[in-house]
C-alpha cells in the first residue's frame, strides 16, 4: 500500500480543439456544477487545430466561479518560466486563485524547434526544467529572480503580482531523471495517460520520486500524485483505449489506484460522448471513490 494521505480530488480534461470550444464551455460549466475540482487543458501549441492553452483557460475561467484550471502540462520550452509565472500569477489574481500549474520539459524536440524554440538534449532539458521549477517558485512568491546558468539568463526579474494563495507547481514526466526533479522540486507529479504509464509501472516511478524527495530533505507525502485516466464508462466502451467497464468497476479501480498506487487526483479523459461520460463519472464514480478511499 502506498497511500500518501493527500485528499482525493477529480478533474476533467477538455479538448483544446478550436472546433470544440462550444462543447468545452458546456463541459466546464457541467463539471463545476457536479463539484469536480479541476478542469485540465493540454498544451500542444504546435498543433494547428488547437487553441492556445492559456487563452482557452482564461476564457473558460471567466464563465465559471469555483473550479480550478490545470495546465496538463504547459510546455516549458515554449513558455519560459519567468513569463509563465507572470501568466499564472495574473490568472490566479483574476480568478481568486483558481490555478494549478502543470508543467513539462516538452516532449517533441522537432515541434518545439518548429515554433522557434531551442533544440535541447535530454540532459539539457532535465537541467533546464529543474532550474525552471525553482524560477517559477520564486517568481510566484513575488521574489526577485536572477539566474545565470547554461540554460537560463534571467538578469533580475521583479516578480508580481502575488497570487491570493500559492499556485501549486506539478511536473509531468515519466523518465527517472525527470521524476527525480519532481521529487526534489515539484509540488506534485503528473503522470502521463494510463495507456502510457500503466498501473503496473507506477510503483517504480513513485519510488524514484520518493527517493529524490528524501534526498532533498522533503517528505514524500508532500508531493501530490496526479493520474491522467483515459477510458470509457459503460457498455458503449467497446474497444476504446484505456480503462473500460461499468461505473462500479471504475470506482473499484480508481479506489485501488488511490490506496495502493498512491494517486490522489484523477483527471478523466473520456474517449467518446464527453457530456454523457462526465455525467456518469461525476454522479456514479466520483462519490463512490470518495467514500471508499475515506473508509
Amino acid at each position: 500500500m502506498t497511500d500518501y494521505g493527500q485528499p482525493i480530488s477529480f478533474g476533467l480534461s477538455l479538448d483544446p480543439s478550436a472546433d470544440r470550444l462550444r462543447e468545452s464551455r458546456r463541459l466546464a460549466r457541467a463539471a463545476q456544477e457536479h463539484g469536480l475540482e479541476y478542469l485540465a487543458v493540454q498544451d500542444h501549441p504546435y498543433q494547428p487545430g488547437h487553441l492556445d492553452a492559456w487563452t482557452m483557460i482564461t476564457h473558460l475561467a471567466a464563465e465559471t466561479e469555483s473550479v480550478t484550471y490545470l495546465t496538463d502540462v504547459a510546455n516549458l520550452q515554449l513558455r519560459p518560466p519567468a513569463m509563465l509565472a507572470k501568466a499564472a500569477a495574473s490568472l490566479a489574481v483574476l480568478t481568486g486563485g483558481r490555478v494549478a500549474l502543470g508543467v513539462g520539459g516538452g516532449a517533441s524536440t522537432d515541434a518545439i524547434a518548429a515554433m522557434g524554440g531551442p533544440r535541447r538534449s535530454a540532459g539539457q532539458t532535465v537541467a533546464y526544467t529543474a532550474e525552471a521549477l525553482q524560477v517559477l517558485r520564486a517568481a510566484l512568491a513575488g521574489r526577485g529572480v536572477r539566474l545565470a546558468s547554461g540554460q537560463h539568463a534571467i538578469e533580475g526579474y521583479q516578480a508580481g503580482p502575488v497570487p491570493p494563495r500559492p499556485v501549486p507547481i506539478w511536473l509531468g514526466g515519466q523518465r527517472p531523471r525527470m521524476l527525480a526533479v519532481a521529487g526534489a522540486h515539484g509540488d506534485g507529479w503528473i503522470s502521463p495517460l494510463n495507456i502510457y504509464v500503466p498501473p503496473a509501472e507506477v510503483p517504480a516511478r513513485q519510488a524514484v520520486i520518493d527517493e529524490a524527495a528524501r534526498a532533498a530533505g522533503r517528505d514524500p507525502r508532500d508531493v501530490r500524485r496526479i493520474y491522467n485516466v483515459i477510458g470509457s464508462i459503460g457498455p458503449a466502451a467497446g474497444h476504446s483505449p484505456g480503462l473500460r467497464g461499468d461505473a462500479s468497476a471504475w470506482a473499484g479501480t480508481l479506489t485501488e489506484w488511490a490506496v495502493e498506487l498512491g494517486f490522489d487526483t484523477f483527471v478523466f479523459w473520456p474517449t467518446h460522448d464527453p457530456q454523457a461520460q462526465l455525467e456518469r463519472f461525476a454522479v456514479e464514480v466520483v462519490p463512490a471513490v470518495r467514500a471508499a478511499v475515506a473508509r
